[in-house]
């Protein structure tokens, strides 16, 4: 993800969807579609984790589909 540290930003930012985790309800998948060149057309994912008086990133990484989960969120087509 090195160089991509935009992408994830304006991930975290403005999403396209928002899952929740299946196995962790603390944590939440922030999707937005990106089309590249060098990849293809894919999907960003940021993984955060959210407690009480904090959030972080866990990961991020491209991926040919959206994950499944509890939709919490979505943008307005």
């Amino acid at each position: 993800m090195a160089g991509m540290e935009s992408w994830i930003a304006e991930t975290v930012k403005h999403p396209d969807l928002v899952v929740q985790s299946r196995t962790d309800h603390s944590v939440h998948l922030c999707h937005r579609f990106q089309e590249t060149e060098k990849f293809g057309d894919k999907w960003l994912c940021v993984v955060i984790k959210y407690k009480p008086d904090d959030a972080f990133i866990i990961t991020a990484y491209l991926t040919d589909k959206i994950k499944t989960g509890t939709v919490i969120w979505h943008k307005p087509q």
